[in-house]
């Protein structure tokens, strides 16, 4: 099925989840309004009036009422609209603003947003027909917005990027093979790598990523267990959300029988639910019993919440008025009738379950819904059933990019329009005329945004929301902006939330998750994932209609209830029938496949979601007991006459959500290879296997295929047999049958495409990974987001802050099919090493290995380090600035002048030439850009008058410990016109003792020791190995793969073909086993060494092979630290921390034990305090004072400031530290007293 997901991924990247969701939040869909629109049209400031009543009516859109006196003034907003991306210069020019430009400048990729506004006021005369005046302003910019890379509005989309701005062309690089070369062609001139998928943010020059959030589905009802108090009860929660506002509800059954109803937004006050639903309309205790209905054991808990709601003296309440009295009564006692009666109102209508509507039509509605919620709760004590999953999937909605903007959105657009409000009744109460363009300031909406995409802290309290790219390499990148996090706390146990899950399947990755404290709460996306866009409720609804459906029933009881998004919308009595129909309906294409349903055949219940978040899968579609799938078709998708949205569209292939899944049966494959053929009895390679008879609707049993199968002669034959479908069931009516009585899945409905999807992109490039144990799939996923490849193409012109890139990628010879769809096969990160498992010397002990230094020396694992450096001209309040320029060549004083030499390379720019080899730490070492700056203090200046300005030395110089060649030097202009300079420093990594070097399945260790060539192991046919590692280093990981990689790769380089090694379906072992002895070596993989130093055989055959080494970012010479004696900081005098502040060595307490258990203590003197921060302190030793004491000079005496000069005072030395401690304990009033004791 290899052709299907190759036609997936030929038309979407691997961040189209991410790309769609901001599309539609900024753009919307076919005849749809934006969701941005949409949070226009819904913005009120100043008022709570019906749109009808307020001026421009309906489709007048958000409405701002000012507060004025004796007039009434109401702005009305709509119409937004994104121009393209620009930037504006400090002079006001403007011009299209690439990527690139962006991040080479610093600044941010946005668009401006426009929007139109009228303003209606009672002052001015009126159209007719109208009671306001209006003055019109259209197109008034009110912002910026950070625009996604690749997004539809980007300049670099294929809508945009040819032609002009004013006469677009539109390129398809889909469909056209010609449009796609000159799509690529303009990216490459626009200094992008074409495989780059877009899906971040650049924001001030750095790239910025918004991590998908996990979240509870709003609308859905979890019933569990409250053990908060000594006993249990049961309690139902409901998240109702509309608009983006949510209001939970809460339903407890207490111990003694009472249902009672908590609606967190209005009060905290406990209300009896049947006094609720009275209060919602429902008179008659007939209507109460059918809404709860449930099991017969449930009626005895409805009667007698009934009669306590009747007869208890504190509610005694029997009809609608009386309850809504006595709601008034506690919710806003003493208050005023009008007061009162609209607090109540405003409570069933809006803060009582919202997502049902916010109308007096919907109570009834309300009352049913709560009857299912009790219903449940009920059931739930009665029948002791489990409670409701938190962790299924069903209940969980992630909230992608366009989510997270639309969030940010909002609230910053609410943010702008008080604003306006406010500038606007300034410039009224000041007599000014009123004009949006002159009181609307668009940084308030400009500003709060990119603040939350700078930081990370997001509206709502959260953080870490946007993070900074991982460019290490190219998989990093598209691994991070798959990420999905859950909201929880890191630091708690949170074990089950933690757990991999039955319904991350085919969803999330298994193996893809930090280890630490993140472990299982930040996950990664599986390969082949959609995340459902909203679709309109109302384009189900009819079709429900037509089918039958209710929509307002007389009772609720009699047939299954219809669910749209968590609301009742009616009822339906052959829901079977009803649920077969919709399905065939999707699989027509008349129903968007985004649209899921399932049947709670149990609870009589249908639930249908057209909600966004839901992560989806695709599934092969059986029907009768057979494949849609036909063998034509994937000739097509061969072809490319058929793309993936034809299958979807065709019912071939259906997307599936974690609900709909619950009435699935899935065979995980179509059939189970024999590991041998039945004639030749020769292993078969999964890839080399054809099924001759798929979509025959005779032969329903058995898949006829045809395989090639090589011989031990080397000989290609075709051998076809047959072997049993996994899907096949004998007699499926009576199975139909069945499972209707027993409420269970007993029929097989769909099959999964391709095993192997269940992994992420990182996971899926490990091979065989079904031979390992899980920790070290999950250790590999890691480390293959740390290693040295070519993160894009355009390495040279982007201006990243570390960079690292291999000088020569190769791919690997042990493969999996998902390199060509993630792309690693053109963005490779490791080369393939000839590695032999056999220990040398002790010097690979452990985790080490030991390299061949000729290998190094021929440039194996070699990379380039690659550091940016920004100097700016920096302007200063009074007219002073910094200048870039070759100091003390000017006319100004040079104070702090280094030598000439330091100089001698800079141009007469104060820059330096590309390929100029810098160094640091040294005195001599040359300057990176000269630069000077005026002085700190106005003091500073203070001399004779007309003198020369005198200025500092403020050259840049490479950092401490760093050298290498100058790259690149990009001179360019800040927006606010300061000159820029970004210099990129090259530096060459060779591989030497202690960098770290990874295989992709979890075995990481550093270099323990180069060895010559000539002292090397070699096999007989004098093969030298380039890396030797430790044969323990295999069974106690029991990563089996790592050997089988190493056979397949050496059948692949003694083949010259690329090993398929993907999970589940890759060439199996016996095949590889068969190639070594085709090619005449032992089917062991083991071969004759001799040892390099003394030219004699070893006693014991070794196992060499190929494998697929990654070099990790973890170098020693970026980590090596040491220093004697050096800065400190100025207040502690304590040396200062970390490697870049050529900081100190922490010596802590156990370095300290060793010294003193070593009877060495002396040297903890000497060395930590003597040499280091020693101070002579003077101690008042009279009896009971112990105060600090000190030298007055003039007297030439010791002084005591208690006891005066005659004081007994001693010198005692402590630290610098403990002195500051004393003083400080001093400045707050605290007088500090030391006792003074002999040594002993």
């Amino acid at each position: 099925m290899k052709e299907i997901v190759e036609s997936y991924f030929q038309r979407r990247s691997l961040v189209n989840h991410q790309l769609m969701s901001y599309n539609d939040t900024i753009l919307g869909g076919e005849g749809r309004k934006s969701r941005m629109e949409k949070i226009v049209r819904n913005i009120r400031v100043g008022t709570d009036e019906p749109v009808d009543s307020i001026p421009g009516g309906k489709d007048g859109g958000g409405a701002i009422k000012l507060d004025v006196l004796e007039k009434e003034i109401y702005v009305r907003l709509k119409g937004l609209r994104l121009g393209n991306p620009t930037i504006r210069e400090a002079n006001g020019a403007e011009h299209p603003a690439t990527p690139l430009e962006c991040r080479i400048r610093k600044l941010t990729y946005f668009s401006p947003i426009y929007m139109d506004f009228v303003i209606y006021r009672d002052d001015i005369p009126p159209e007719p027909g109208q009671t306001h005046g209006s003055i019109e302003e259209s197109s008034v910019h009110i912002g910026n917005l950070p625009i996604m890379v690749r997004s539809a509005r980007c300049n670099l989309h294929p809508d945009h990027i040819a032609g002009t701005q004013d006469s677009p062309r539109k390129l398809s690089p889909y469909t056209s093979a010609d449009d796609a070369e000159y799509h690529e062609t303009l990216l490459r001139k626009f200094g992008e790598d074409p495989m780059d998928p877009g899906g971040y943010f650049i924001i001030n020059g750095t790239e910025r990523v918004l991590i998908s959030m996990e979240d509870l589905a709003p609308n859905r009802v979890t019933v569990e267990k409250n053990k908060k108090y000594a006993h249990e009860t049961e309690v139902a929660k409901i998240f109702s959300q509309k608009d983006g506002v949510r209001k939970p509800l809460n339903v407890e059954k207490r111990r003694d029988g009472m249902l009672m109803v908590k609606i967190p937004s209005a009060g905290t006050a406990a209300i009896p639910v049947v006094l609720l639903m009275r209060a919602l309309g429902m008179e008659n205790d007939r209507e109460i019993f059918a809404a709860i209905a449930g099991p017969v054991e449930a009626m005895k808990y409805t009667v007698a919440n009934l009669n306590d709601v009747k007869d208890n003296e504190e509610y005694g309440v029997e009809n609608t008025e009386e309850a809504i009295a006595w709601l008034e009564k506690k919710f806003a006692h003493g208050q005023q009738k009008e007061y009162r009666e609209s607090r109540i109102q405003n409570m069933l209508d809006k803060e009582l379950l919202p997502h049902l509507g916010a109308t007096t039509e919907a109570r009834e509605k309300k009352a049913i819904f709560l009857g299912r919620i009790v219903r449940q709760v009920l059931e739930m004590a009665i029948t002791n059933r489990d409670p409701n999953d938190k962790d299924h999937y069903a209940n969980k909605r992630v909230r992608l990019a366009g989510d997270l903007i639309e969030d940010l959105f909002r609230v910053s657009l609410q943010q702008l329009a008080r604003d306006l409000k406010y500038q606007l009744e300034r410039h009224h109460n000041r007599k000014r005329d009123l004009k949006i363009n002159a009181c609307l300031r668009p940084d308030v909406l400009t500003s709060k945004i990119m603040h939350a995409l700078a930081t990370g802290n997001w509206v709502g309290g959260r953080s870490g929301v946007s993070q900074l790219l991982d460019r290490t390499t190219y998989l990093a990148a598209l691994s991070h902006m798959r990420r999905v996090t859950s909201p929880l706390v890191r630091s708690q146990p949170h074990f089950e939330a933690r757990d991999l899950h039955p319904t991350h399947w085919g969803r999330l990755c298994p193996n893809e998750t930090p280890e630490g404290q993140n472990c299982g709460l930040v996950k990664n996306a599986a390969q082949m994932i959609d995340v459902s866009e909203e679709v309109a409720e109302s384009e189900v609804k009819e079709l429900l209609k037509e089918a039958g459906v209710d929509d307002s029933p007389a009772g609720w009881a009699d047939g299954s209830r219809i669910h749209v998004n968590g609301d009742i919308f009616g009822l339906h009595k052959r829901p079977n029938k009803l649920v077969s129909q919709f399905k065939r309906r999707r699989r027509s294409g008349r129903i968007r496949p985004e649209v899921s349903i399932r049947h709670d055949s149990e609870n009589k219940d249908v639930f249908i979601n057209t909600d966004r978040g839901r992560i989806l899968r695709p599934l092969l579609v059986l029907e009768e007991g057979n494949l849609v799938l036909t063998k034509r078709t994937l000739d097509g998708l061969r072809a490319g006459e058929l793309t993936f949205n034809d299958l979807v569209n065709t019912g071939v292939i259906e997307w599936i959500d974690a609900e709909e899944e619950e009435d699935l049966l899935v065979a995980p494959r179509p059939f189970d290879l024999p590991e041998f053929s039945p004639k030749y009895s020769r292993p078969i390679n999964p890839a080399k296997v054809e099924w001759l008879n798929l979509g025959d609707m005779k032969n329903k049993k058995e898949a006829k295929l045809s395989a090639e199968v090589q011989l031990p002669n080397g000989e290609t034959v075709t051998e076809e047999f047959s072997v049993p479908l996994n899907y096949y069931q004998e007699d499926i009516e009576k199975l139909t049958a069945q499972q209707t009585k027993q409420n269970k899945v007993l029929v097989y409905t769909h099959v999964e495409i391709d095993p192997q999807l269940i992994l992420g992109v990182c996971a899926s490039l490990v091979p065989y990974p079904e031979h390992n144990s899980t920790p070290r799939v999950t250790g590999g996923t890691a480390m293959v987001k740390q290693s040295l490849g070519l993160p894009s193409s355009n390495y040279r012109l982007r201006p990243d802050t570390r960079a690292h890139i291999m000088h020569y990628p190769q791919q690997s010879i042990v493969g999996t099919r998902a390199m060509k769809s993630t792309g690693f096969k053109q963005r490779p990160g490791g080369q393939n090493f000839v590695v032999a498992i056999m220990s040398h010397h002790g010097y690979n002990m452990q985790d080490a290995v030991i390299m061949n230094r000729a290998s190094v020396e021929r440039s194996l694992g070699r990379s380039s380090f690659i550091r940016t450096y920004n100097a700016e001209n920096k302007r200063f309040p009074g007219g002073q600035e910094e200048r870039i320029e070759v100091p003390g060549t000017g006319l100004d004083e040079i104070k702090g002048l280094k030598s000439f030499n330091s100089y001698s390379h800079l141009e007469r720019d104060g820059l330096p030439v590309p390929e100029e080899f810098l160094t640091s730490g040294t005195p001599e070492a040359k300057v990176l850009v000269g630069k000077t700056s005026p002085p700190r203090f106005l003091e500073e200046s203070a001399g004779a008058f007309l003198q020369a300005q005198e200025r500092r030395e403020s050259s840049m110089m490479v950092r401490n410990g760093e050298y290498g060649w100058v790259d690149n030097v990009f001179v360019t202009e800040s927006l606010d016109s300061g000159r820029l300079v970004r210099i990129t420093l090259r530096t060459n990594k060779i591989p030497e003792l202690g960098d770290k070097f990874a295989s992709r399945h979890g075995q990481k260790g550093i270099i323990g020791r180069l060895v010559d060539e000539e002292d090397m192991p070699f096999t007989v046919n004098g093969v030298v190995p380039d890396v030797l590692i430790n044969p323990h280093a295999i069974p106690s990981r029991m990563t089996v793969a790592h050997v089988l990689e190493m056979i397949g790769g050496k059948v692949g380089s003694m083949e010259g073909r690329q090993i398929d090694g993907t999970a589940f379906t890759g060439e199996k072992e016996e095949s590889l086993r068969s190639g070594l002895l085709r090619n005449g070596y032992n089917h062991t993989g083991r071969e004759t060494m001799i040892s390099g130093e003394t030219g004699e055989e070893f006693p014991a055959d070794v196992f060499v092979g190929v494998i697929y080494y990654q070099r990790l970012h973890h170098l020693v010479s970026s980590k090596l630290h040491a220093r004697s004696r050096g800065r400190v900081q100025i207040l502690t005098r304590q040396p200062t921390e970390g490697r870049a502040r050529q900081g100190g060595l922490r010596f802590g307490e156990m370095e300290r034990d060793c010294l003193i258990s070593h009877g060495a203590s002396m040297v903890i003197k000497d060395r930590l305090l003597d040499e280091s921060d020693g101070w002579n302190l003077m101690v008042c030793n009279t009896k009971g004072c112990g105060h600090i004491a000190y030298f007055d000079w003039k007297r030439r005496t010791t002084v005591c400031p208690v006891c005066g000069d005659r004081a007994d005072v001693h010198n005692v030395q402590t630290s610098y530290a403990f002195k500051l401690l004393l003083d400080e304990m001093k400045s707050l009033g605290v007088a500090m007293r030391l006792e003074l004791e002999d040594r002993k």
